[in-house]
């Protein structure tokens, strides 16, 4: 088994760690917690997402094994997309993340304005 070194360059765990940090992927994980979702229902879960956009976040959940795309043979055809176990064990550190952002997302915003105030000295 390979030791994880999160802080060096070269360890695997970055590409992880940049594949779970992204802001869109954290969304589709989130719109995705209630059970499979075709694309446009995803779509209009997901506030400002553009489609190529949603549909890059896709495909990069999809090849690191947190995403399912099913292809229904229905009438029209049309995909599903669902979490894998793996994406699913993304459940809590994503809440436990969304509420941080909702719960000091003023602090935030009063940190923000501060910072932009012109020094008065």
């Amino acid at each position: 088994m390979t030791v994880a070194n999160l802080n060096s360059a070269r360890c695997a765990s970055r590409h992880a760690l940049d594949l779970i940090a992204d802001k869109w992927t954290v969304l589709v994980v989130r719109a995705l917690e209630d059970g499979p979702q075709r694309y446009e229902g995803l779509r209009r879960r997901i506030d400002g997402i553009s489609k190529r956009m949603l549909t890059h976040t896709l495909r990069e959940l999809e090849a690191n094994g947190l995403v399912l795309r099913d292809v229904r043979q229905a009438v029209p055809p049309h995909v599903e997309y669902s979490l894998t176990p793996l994406g699913q064990t993304l459940r809590t550190p994503i809440a436990v993340l969304a509420a941080w952002a909702e719960q000091h997302m003023d602090d935030v915003q009063a940190a923000q304005r501060a910072a932009a105030r012109p020094d008065p000295a």
